[in-house]
C-alpha cells in the first residue's frame, strides 16, 4: 500500500484534488486516505483569535451567539455563566436533519473543509477542538450525516449539528467500517469529546461546507466525466463514419470558446488513424447531435471552469458567523455563511452535465436506429427479430435524461422564511448539491451505454480499426465486456463499464495511447 499524501491547512490553499484525497484516498478507492494537519501559522492564527474571544467575554460584550441567543433569539443577552451551556444547545437544537445517510466521502469532505475556514483563525474556536476533527479524519471516525434539512442559509446547520454532536461525544458515527455511538467511535480512535465554549457551537455548524464539500467532489468526478464524455462521442463519430470538417479548428477559433476548441482538437485527436472514417465520403455534414458535439460539450467544459473557481472560492473563504479580528480586538455579525455563491454555481454545473447526457443519448439512437447509422445491423446485432440487441439500453438512457430535466431545475431560485422570517432569504444550495450529485451519477450511466453501443458498433465495423485513442477505448471495453452475439440480461454490462467510467481507468487507458485529454 502506498503511504498516504499529507494535506497542510492554512485556511487558504486547499484544492478539489487535496479534497478527494481526504474524502475518498487514493484513486478514489477508499484506502490510503490523506492525512491532515494545521500549519504552524494557522495554529498562531486559531489560538490569538481565541484569546480575543475569552477577552470579550470577561469584558462582558454584546457578541452575537456568544453573549446572545442566536436567530431570533439574538436580541437576548446570554450570561456569561450560561454561555457555555448555550453551544451545546446550539448544536442539539439544530441537529435536525432527516432522510437517508450521507456517503461517508461527503462527510469526510465536511469535516476537512470547515477545518480549513476555522484554520484562517477568525472563527474563535480553540486549537484543541479544531485539532480533534483533524484527528476524527485521520482515525477514520466519521459521523452520521443525514442528507436534507439544510436551507443553505444560515449555512448547512442541520448537517454539520450532526458532526457537532460527535465532536462532543454524542450522536453516531462509523469506525473502521462499524457504526457505533459517537462516544464509542471517538474512545475507540483514543479521542476525547469536548465539551464546547464560547462560539464553538457556532463554528463548527455556520457554514456552508456541506454542500461545498459534495460540490468539491462532483467537480472532481465531473473532471473524469467530461473526458469519458469525449471519448465516447469520438467513438461514436468514429463509428457512424462521420464527416471531420465539424472538427476542423478554424470555425472554432473563429468563434472563440475554449470549451469548443478543446472539444473539437480531442476529437480529431481521438479518432486520428481510423480505418472506418472514409477519407472522402462525400458527405457535407453530420445531424447536429454529431456536427456539434464541440459547441455542445465546449460550453460544459466552461461551465465546469467557471464552477470549480466559485467552490475553490468558497472552500478558502472565511464562511462563519460572527467573525473576530484580533488586529482589530472586535468582531463583526455579517452574512458569509449564506450558500449562495457555492448554490448557484452547482446550479450551473447541475445544467451543464445534464447536457452532456442529453447529448449522449442521441450519439446512442444515432448508433441504434437503422435509419441512421449508415451500414450497421439494427440495434447493433445480428438475427433481428429474433434478437434484439441494444435497444433497451436507450430506454435507460433515455429515462436517465428525462430524469435530469427535472433536476436540472435551478434550486437557488427558491427561497422560503424561516427562523420568525430573521433568516428571511435562503440559497437552497444543499438542494444544488445534492441533485448536482445524482445527475453525475445519471450521466455517468447515459455515457457507459453509448461506450457500449460504440464498440459494438466497432464489431460490425471490422476488419476496419478506429483511431488510436479510440481504438484504446474500445480495447478497454472488451476487457470487460465481450462481443453481443446473441440476447442476454444488459445490466451486468452496463454496470461494467460504468465502473470503468467512474474509477477513471477507461480515462487513463485512452490518455496512456494519445496524451492527455485536455478540458
Amino acid at each position: 500500500m502506498s503511504t498516504p499524501a499529507k494535506v497542510i491547512l492554512d485556511g487558504n490553499s486547499l484544492t478539489i484534488e487535496q479534497t478527494a484525497s481526504v474524502a475518498r484516498g487514493g484513486d478514489n478507492t477508499g484506502s490510503a486516505y490523506a492525512t491532515v494537519s494545521l500549519s504552524g501559522e494557522a495554529k498562531k492564527n486559531v489560538a490569538r483569535c481565541r484569546a480575543l474571544v475569552v477577552r470579550m467575554v470577561a469584558e462582558d460584550r454584546l457578541v452575537y451567539g456568544v453573549t446572545t441567543g442566536i436567530g431570533e433569539f439574538a436580541r437576548i443577552k446570554v450570561s456569561p455563566a450560561q454561555a457555555e451551556e448555550l453551544q451545546k444547545r446550539i448544536v442539539h437544537s439544530h441537529s435536525a436533519s432527516v432522510g437517508d445517510e450521507m456517503p461517508i466521502p461527503w462527510v469526510r469532505a465536511n469535516i476537512l473543509l470547515r477545518a480549513n475556514t476555522l484554520a484562517k483563525g477568525h472563527s474563535g474556536i480553540r486549537l484543541e477542538v479544531l485539532q480533534t476533527m483533524l484527528e476524527m479524519l485521520n482515525t477514520g471516525v466519521t459521523p452520521v450525516v443525514y442528507k436534507r434539512g439544510s436551507l443553505g442559509a444560515s449555512g448547512d446547520l442541520s448537517p454539520m449539528s450532526m458532526i457537532g454532536e460527535v465532536v462532543m461525544g454524542g450522536g453516531q458515527a462509523y469506525f473502521r467500517g462499524r457504526k457505533m455511538k459517537g462516544s464509542a467511535a471517538l474512545k475507540k480512535a483514543e479521542l476525547s469529546p469536548w465539551k464546547l465554549s464560547y462560539k464553538e457551537g457556532l463554528a463548527l455548524i455556520n457554514g456552508s461546507q456541506t454542500l461545498t464539500g459534495i460540490g468539491a467532489l462532483a467537480l472532481h468526478d465531473t473532471e473524469n466525466l467530461l473526458k469519458a464524455a469525449q471519448i465516447s462521442s469520438a467513438m461514436t463519430a468514429d463509428a457512424i463514419q462521420s464527416s471531420m470538417q465539424a472538427y476542423d479548428p478554424r470555425p472554432h477559433a473563429l468563434r472563440g470558446f475554449r470549451g469548443q476548441k478543446i472539444v473539437a482538437q480531442n476529437i480529431l485527436a481521438l479518432t486520428k488513424g481510423s480505418e472506418i472514417i472514409p477519407s472522402n465520403s462525400g458527405k457535407v455534414q453530420d445531424a447536429y447531435s454529431l456536427r456539434c458535439t464541440p459547441q455542445v460539450i465546449g460550453p460544459s467544459i466552461d461551465a465546469y471552469h467557471y464552477t470549480r473557481q466559485a467552490i475553490l472560492t468558497e472552500m478558502n473563504g472565511l464562511v462563519d458567523n460572527p467573525l473576530f479580528f484580533p488586529e482589530q480586538g472586535d468582531s463583526v455579525a455579517a452574512g458569509n455563511f449564506h450558500g449562495q455563491a457555492p448554490g448557484m454555481a452547482l446550479d450551473f454545473l447541475a445544467i451543464a452535465v445534464a447536457e452532456i447526457g442529453s447529448l449522449s443519448e442521441r450519439h446512442t439512437n444515432r448508433l441504434l436506429n437503422p435509419a441512421l447509422s449508415v451500414g450497421l445491423p439494427d440495434f447493433l446485432v445480428q438475427g433481428k427479430g429474433l434478437n434484439s440487441g441494444l435497444m433497451v439500453a436507450q430506454y435507460s438512457a433515455a429515462a436517465l435524461v428525462s430524469e435530469n430535466k427535472i433536476l436540472a431545475h435551478p434550486a437557488v431560485v427558491d427561497s422560503i422564511s424561516v427562523s420568525a422570517d430573521q433568516e428571511d432569504h435562503v440559497s437552497m444550495g444543499m438542494t444544488s448539491a445534492l441533485k448536482v450529485a445524482d445527475i453525475i451519477r445519471n450521466v455517468e450511466t447515459v455515457v457507459a451505454i453509448e461506450l457500449l453501443c460504440a464498440a459494438q458498433a466497432f464489431d460490425f465495423r471490422k476488419p476496419k480499426k478506429p483511431g488510436k485513442g479510440t481504438q484504446a477505448a474500445y480495447q478497454h471495453i472488451r476487457a470487460c465486456v465481450s462481443f453481443l452475439k446473441n440476447d442476454r440480461p444488459l445490466h451486468p454490462d452496463i454496470r461494467a463499464i460504468e465502473e470503468i467510467v467512474r474509477d477513471r481507468s477507461l480515462v487513463k487507458a485512452v490518455e496512456g495511447a494519445v496524451g492527455t485529454i485536455s478540458i
